[in-house]
């Protein structure tokens, strides 16, 4: 079993590191072009090339959250 890592970058794209499949709404595979299985993908919707980044963010200001906020626990 291969490990993959997803990490929010600063106010920027997912970067996704290791061995994967990316599938789109379809079922179809997309082609992920490099070997080393390291892609960027858009989280600020600007893209043009979405699923994956551009750098749109950048150029829009774009501001994320990127800690994982905690989660509210019901009584």
């Amino acid at each position: 079993m291969s490990d993959v890592t997803i990490k929010a970058r600063e106010s920027g794209p997912y970067l996704v590191t290791g061995s994967f499949t990316l599938i789109d709404a379809d079922g179809n595979p997309y082609e992920t072009a490099n070997p080393k299985g390291n892609v960027a993908l858009c989280r600020c919707g600007g893209s043009a090339t979405k699923p994956f980044c551009d750098g749109t963010h950048a150029k829009i200001g774009f501001q994320a959250m990127e800690r994982a906020g905690r989660a509210s626990q019901e009584e």
